[in-house]
């Protein structure tokens, strides 16, 4: 259903069912479809609470029909990721496109989302299905095991998943701080346990990694 046509389009084919996409997402489409504008931050109460409480305006649309509907951002990189039952954690400006039947959410995050100006919190997707996730620059998988933690600088997360996968904040010295760019104080994200973490070649415009 999901295929990649070069490395930055994604084309879905559909035969009567559903995908939520990022709102101005879709770049082209043949046969018969249907748009419906959703509100993101996940579904009914807890959603719209969430909503109010992180001022979080991601909008998703859904996306039904017949056909092919083909889906970019600006010329960002587009990564597969398939869920088997399992949680992604995914920050919400690098979600692209999720099976309509996966769960949307959020979830709090502590810092690391503040110092990106992306709120305190960050979308979960779970269920069976695939999801696409952005990334600048071609994202690298990196896998977490008992015996290697990793440790990632904020700018250039992008997403994780695995049940078994801990994250936790560490502050002092970042990548940066050694390049003298660092101010203030600096942290990093350490992740200990069994599982997948998603990072981008290219650091975010942000104070990412300083607080």
């Amino acid at each position: 259903m999901f295929r990649l046509q070069g490395s930055k389009v994604l084309a879905v084919d559909m035969t009567g069912d559903a995908v939520k996409a990022k709102n101005g997402s879709m770049v082209a489409y043949d046969g018969q479809m249907t748009f419906k504008k959703l509100s993101g931050g996940g579904e009914g109460i807890r959603g719209m609470v969430t909503r109010r409480i992180t001022g979080e305006q991601m909008t998703v649309m859904e996306v039904k029909g017949h056909g092919t509907c083909w889906f970019a951002d600006r010329a960002a990189e587009i990564n597969l990721v398939g869920l088997q039952g399992d949680k992604l954690y995914v920050e919400s400006s690098n979600l692209l496109v999720t099976d309509a039947g996966l769960r949307t959410g959020t979830t709090f995050t502590g810092l690391r989302g503040a110092s990106q100006g992306n709120g305190l919190f960050t979308t979960t997707v779970e269920g069976h299905g695939q999801a696409a996730i952005l990334s600048d620059g071609p994202a690298v998988v990196l896998r977490v095991s008992p015996q290697y933690p990793l440790t990632v600088d904020p700018g250039a997360y992008i997403a994780h998943q695995g049940g078994g996968l801990r994250q936790s904040f560490q502050s002092g010295v970042t990548f940066r701080t050694f390049l003298g760019e660092g101010g203030g104080e600096a942290f990093q994200i350490r992740f200990e346990g069994e599982g997948l973490v998603y990072v981008q070649p290219s650091e975010r415009e942000t104070i990412a990694g300083d607080v």
